[in-house]
């Protein structure tokens, strides 16, 4: 496949490539804004990139744009595919690219174009009469996007400011083959059918409220859910040696100011006022953390003391980009805090590592690593970064653990390995991350005393596993398409009699379940047992136990399993020992 780059030079390559298939979705977001003008040609264009997974393209319309309406350009869009018309890379003045975007009274690339010095040249890509101002890449010929399909509507301000104007934001992708569409697609309906908003609504996990947009609500079976996945967490990390904390949801400014996230981070922080003094609400555990080693002198005999906190965390997110439990304002975030001495950076690292390896497996997680490197924004020394870079990479050679580079993604404080884990459909999410630090504890005067009596400042790994706890039990809850596995359903079995007549034999089973620590649920509701079994199918429950005049008679009950079907008989001590 044939690529018309940046500069205008004409590469090979495929589509399985990320060049490629920025190329081909480029290229379609191009092919939808001409079919949205040959059949809306008042309509205004903004700005179309490609994305991962496809692409989209901001239009401003002079009508009330519904879904109704992607029908007639989808079908234009495939008159366009079929006529193979061919692009061009065209390079242009400031001043003619201005003349010709106001000959087609396109006020969005006027604005792009002011922006720009005035002895610039501008690159345009032309597709039979469609002209669009674009850096590129593009593929050659409208011919090779063979298979498009526009997925879905959004609004979007433009330039992402909400004080700007409200455009249509039309989504889309596009692959080489037909056949890779359709199974694109498939996945698409897949994922709609785990989408854990639902999910978490019918099984009584949790709810958005307008009261608290990106603030969830944690309903009784979900608070279950939750503290299942604390008590794990708590529990491998006792045995991993860590120390728990809790720090203060809020604390001054000038603590924020010493950390840098004041600087660096402002634009995303909650804050108040308190006895006339300006306070933050925390977006990150790590300066409380510090603190508290503070508190008291060390020596390098405690080192590495590995800190972990459950904390609260709250981040101002944008009204559009919140999503279910995906990106919300508030969350837990499992935290640790690791103080060390440069000798023990790359054991410390390997270990983390490890337990984020145990842990994702416990949940059936596939994962990929990234090492992201130096941002624009950040704090510290050239040397600094070299060294943590190079550590964190030394560490994961070490383990012969594969990875790719992220430039210029890491913490404004540090460079970080994230973990990307694989869900049950192939998707990927950006959940753990190990984050190397040799600022804060400058920052902080943190200090320990040597074997050689003087005082050093310690190294510090800030890590999270988890993540953020309640995306993480989104995560879970489409991995799983909410059937949870035993250990972790917030209701393990429930208790079915047959008919009201043997209630009190269904209770002594409930009462010896409850005793033995197993979550159940007795229906005592007068209603036929076909109707019982399809209610606890449709909470999922690992286990439903039927009892009847059979069961009484033989002090047994009859089991069925969610994956297995129908168990047989069994006695009460055998059930529990099964579970």
């Amino acid at each position: 496949m044939k690529v018309i780059m940046k500069n205008g030079e004409i590469v090979e390559s495929s589509f399985g490539e990320e060049l490629g298939r920025n190329a081909l979705r480029h290229t379609a977001a191009h092919i939808l804004a001409q079919a949205v003008k040959r059949i809306y040609p008042e309509t205004k264009c903004a700005i179309g990139p490609a994305i991962e997974n496809g692409f989209y393209y901001d239009f401003e319309f002079g009508f009330d744009f519904t879904a109704e309406n992607l029908s007639e350009i989808e079908a234009e869009i495939k008159r366009i595919v079929k006529e193979a018309l061919p692009i061009e890379r065209l390079v242009v003045s400031r001043e003619d690219a201005i003349s010709e975007m106001k000959k087609r009274k396109e006020d969005y690339k006027l604005e792009l174009l002011a922006d720009i010095p005035l002895d610039s040249t501008i690159s345009f890509f032309r597709q039979g009469e469609y002209l669009e101002m674009c850096a590129g890449p593009h593929v050659v010929n409208t011919s090779l996007v063979k298979a498009i399909k526009l997925t879905a509507l959004a609004g979007a301000y433009w330039k992402g400011n909400e004080n700007n104007q409200m455009l249509t934001r039309i989504y889309g992708t596009a692959f080489l083959k037909q056949s890779e569409l359709d199974e694109y697609i498939e996945k698409l309906e897949e994922a709609k059918a785990r989408d854990h908003r639902r999910i978490g609504k019918e099984l009584g996990l949790f709810v958005l409220m307008e009261e608290g947009p990106g603030f969830p609500f944690f309903l009784p079976k979900g608070i279950v859910l939750k503290n299942l996945l604390l008590d794990y967490w708590r529990k491998v990390h006792e045995r991993e040696g860590y120390v728990e904390i809790s720090s203060p949801i809020m604390l001054r400014q000038e603590l924020w100011e010493v950390s840098g996230h004041w600087d660096n981070y402002r634009e995303r922080m909650y804050t108040s006022e308190i006895d006339d003094m300006e306070y933050a609400i925390k977006p990150m555990n790590c300066p409380g953390g510090m603190l508290v080693y503070k508190m008291q002198p060390h020596s390098y005999k405690e080192l590495p003391i590995r800190m972990g906190e459950l904390g609260l965390i709250h981040r101002h997110e944008k009204s559009g980009t919140l999503h279910g439990l995906f990106r919300v304002r508030s969350f837990i975030q499992d935290d640790a805090h690791i103080f060390m001495m440069r000798e023990q950076v790359i054991d410390e690292i390997k270990g983390v590592v490890r337990l984020i390896d145990e842990v994702y497996q416990q949940f059936g997680f596939k994962y990929h690593v990234e090492l992201s490197t130096r941002p624009e924004k950040s704090i510290g020394s050239d040397d600094d970064w070299e060294e943590a870079i190079g550590a964190l990479k030394l560490a994961l050679e070490e383990m012969n653990l594969s990875y790719i580079i992220n430039e210029g993604d890491g913490a404004f404080y540090g460079p970080k390995i994230d973990f990307h884990l694989e869900d049950s459909i192939g998707r990927t999410w950006q959940c753990g991350t190990i984050q190397l630090d040799f600022q804060l504890p400058q920052r902080f005067n943190a200090e320990y005393v040597g074997a050689d009596g003087e005082k050093h400042q310690p190294i510090m790994i800030h890590r999270v596993i988890l993540g953020s706890v309640e995306r993480f039990i989104g995560i879970l809850i489409e991995h799983y398409a909410g059937k949870f596995p035993v250990w972790l359903a917030p209701v393990q079995v429930k208790i079915l009699p047959i008919s009201n007549a043997f209630l009190d034999y269904a209770l002594i089973i409930f009462n010896k379940l409850k005793e033995a620590g197993i979550r159940c649920e007795l229906d005592e509701r007068d209603e036929k047992l076909g109707y019982k079994i399809r209610e606890a199918r449709l909470d999922k429950v690992p286990y439903m136990v039927v009892v009847g005049k059979n069961e009484q008679e033989a002090n047994t009950i009859s089991v069925r399993g969610r994956d297995d079907g129908d168990l047989g008989n069994m006695s009460v001590d055998e059930f529990i020992r099964r579970i």
